[in-house]
């Protein structure tokens, strides 16, 4: 077949047209060099794999937290908020491998009185207002908007996530909160009446009359603990993650008491009455809720979450613990990635 010379004038033309950079160039991805290039125009920049300690102003006086940066994504910044109170960001490192592949910028992140960030040791800063105002001004440090910030808290950081969103819903673009109920009493009837029966009865037995006495200290206490309820329902992999096991080593016991309290069956600390689940309808930017079938969190807690909000999602990992991250990773991981990207393309 010959081809003629107006034919030939079109597919020179279709061609020139596709090898164009695409209209809307918002939606480029960047390039692996300005992908991992972190720190200032200056060459002379000190460079620091994107660990920043940023100062934060509180009643008391102006501290520092821990951020480590991932890589360079003006569409796309999450930020990682880990649980406790009071633990740290290590058992949250493996975001690190997903997030990069996708070519999302994120931080993870030590809050105030977690181990890598400064101490204090004035009682009055362990409050959730306090650290809403914190998560505040890490957004303002790493230049984050309601263009391109997702915030995503996992366990006590989803308690944070949901009131930093109740306030500062103007400056998010999606919220992404992980095995977290809105409910803190709803949490520990949860504990009380479905996973308790779960154990032993002798076991059970056991562990309530340590916690009559509030003999926590007692080594038998986390002995009983650790196969029956935390192997259960924290982390259900054989072997725990090393960043999981750094985390357990390194948590600020006299925050997270102050907070939480020292039972898990329940929370008796500052949080004991926390419940922000009538307020959720106020929450108007895309939202993605995450439950799992072994989770300390009642799953269908969760999924009604999702409805509770103007814009969610629901994501359940059916072999997942509260660490659904680890112990049911693809389906928790491919959740996340698809709940962001979709966001990002204006799907919700």
């Amino acid at each position: 077949m010959r081809i003629t010379a107006p034919i030939l004038a079109l597919a020179c033309f279709l061609f020139a047209c596709s090898q164009k950079e695409p209209a809307n160039t918002k939606q480029q991805s960047p390039s692996v060099a300005e992908y991992f290039r972190y720190n200032a125009q200056n060459s002379d920049s000190v460079e620091s794999a994107g660990v920043r300690m940023i100062p934060i102003t509180t009643p008391v006086g102006t501290f520092k937290v821990w951020t480590k940066r991932f890589g360079t994504n003006p569409r796309i910044k999450v930020l990682l908020l880990h649980g406790g109170p009071a633990m740290t960001h290590e058992y949250m490192e493996c975001f690190e491998t997903f997030f990069q592949r996708e070519g999302f910028e994120f931080y993870e992140y030590d809050q105030l009185g977690s181990y890598y960030s400064d101490q204090p040791k004035d009682s009055s800063l362990w409050t959730t207002e306090r650290f809403v105002e914190e998560v505040e001004q890490v957004r303002k440090a790493i230049g984050a908007s309601k263009d391109n910030f997702y915030v995503l808290g996992n366990s006590w950081g989803g308690i944070l996530a949901m009131e930093y969103a109740l306030k500062y819903q103007q400056h998010l673009k999606g919220l992404i909160v992980a095995n977290m109920m809105a409910s803190v009493p709803e949490y520990g009837n949860y504990a009380n009446t479905v996973l308790a029966k779960q154990m032993k009865p002798e076991v059970l037995a056991e562990i309530r009359a340590i916690e009559a006495k509030k003999d926590y200290a007692n080594p038998r206490y986390m002995e009983l603990l650790l196969p029956n309820f935390y192997r259960e329902h924290l982390c259900r992999l054989p072997e725990w993650p090393d960043g999981f096991n750094r985390t357990m080593k390194h948590v600020n016991n006299e925050i997270y008491t102050m907070m939480q309290g020292p039972s898990e069956f329940g929370v008796s600390g500052r949080l004991e009455k926390w419940d922000v689940k009538n307020r959720l309808k106020e929450i108007a930017v895309p939202t993605l809720m995450i439950g799992a079938k072994h989770d300390t969190m009642d799953p269908n807690a969760m999924e009604e979450q999702s409805k509770l909000v103007q814009k969610g999602r629901y994501l359940y990992c059916p072999n997942g613990s509260h660490l659904a991250m680890w112990d049911d990773q693809q389906v928790f991981m491919q959740g996340v990635v698809r709940f962001v990207k979709d966001v990002d393309a204006g799907g919700m």
